[in-house]
């Protein structure tokens, strides 16, 4: 099994035809076929966070447990946040983490509830002793084939709660325990700049979070804490099925320049620079990981 450091063709890394599938939101990894490469058995870390505290948000499966994995990998303890309904996905991402011999905190809850984002933090301070990198990758998205007309202003709301509000009161946690040298993650989207008709509010977020980004960055960076983004373009995660209709499923990803979905697993990478030292005079910055879709 090749590691993260091998070279390979870009084009036939992964698969590009997914078969339709559809399940219930939020959607189990282990009900994703296939299932999604997470890094499990190609990450190889090399000592970049040692002693590093992080909260991950949305780190059950999907982009939050490659986060997750690489980041134990590279000898980070974790804070795990995920909505109850996910336990047994945050149990197997926590078993990963305590593999690479690590820390797991498990907090299940609902972030579109202001206090349970502080618990999060919290949780982080009591179980670990603080908060060095905050990564805020928790989102919800549903596709509406009607665009505008069929998004309901229910599912507006939690779209907003879940990508924006959650994002804003977990830094606002955060912010104040933080050391110079610390950092603050956002997971955007190529959606911020290339917008699905389907995905209007997602996508919306998705935007303001390039913005939020941005300007943090400024706030923070007299502080010595920096802010940075990850925007990936369609990455095959449970969520997908989850959201979307059969045959967009089986279509997903293959829009792009390099002709499929990306894995979750290549990914982690970016938000491992971002943690780390290497990326110490880079902030306000958006690193695009969408398979050749461009991001200006």
């Amino acid at each position: 099994m090749t590691d993260q450091h091998t070279r390979q063709d870009p084009t036939t890394q992964h698969p590009a035809d997914l078969p339709g599938q559809e399940q219930e939101h939020p959607g189990g990894t282990g009900e994703v076929s296939p299932e999604p490469d997470h890094g499990e058995h190609t990450y190889r870390g090399s000592g970049r966070l040692r002693d590093t505290r992080a909260v991950i948000t949305g780190g059950d499966s999907g982009i939050g447990r490659a986060v997750a994995i690489a980041f134990a990998r590279e000898g980070a303890d974790v804070v795990l946040a995920y909505l109850p309904e996910e336990q047994q996905d945050a149990e197997d991402t926590a078993r990963w983490v305590r593999e690479a011999g690590r820390t797991a905190v498990l907090v299940p809850g609902d972030l579109r509830d202001e206090d349970h984002c502080k618990l999060v933090v919290d949780k982080a301070v009591q179980e670990l002793g603080g908060v060095d990198v905050l990564v805020n990758n928790a989102a919800y998205q549903m596709s509406q084939p009607e665009g505008l007309l069929g998004i309901s202003t229910e599912q507006f709301d939690r779209v907003l709660k879940t990508n924006l509000y959650a994002m804003f009161w977990l830094c606002k946690a955060a912010v104040p325990l933080m050391r110079p040298g610390s950092a603050i993650i956002n997971t955007s989207s190529i959606q911020a700049q290339d917008p699905s008709p389907h995905l209007l509010d997602y996508a919306t977020t998705k935007a303001g979070i390039v913005n939020f980004t941005k300007g943090l960055s400024q706030d923070l960076a007299e502080k010595g804490i920096r802010v940075n983004s990850v925007a990936p373009g369609p990455i095959w995660t449970p969520l997908i099925p989850a959201t979307m209709n059969e045959d967009s499923v089986a279509d997903f990803g293959k829009q792009t320049p390099l002709g499929r979905a990306g894995q979750p697993a290549e990914l982690a990478p970016a938000y491992v620079f971002f943690a780390s030292q290497e990326s110490s005079y880079v902030t306000g910055e958006v690193l695009a990981v969408t398979g050749g879709k461009l991001f200006s």
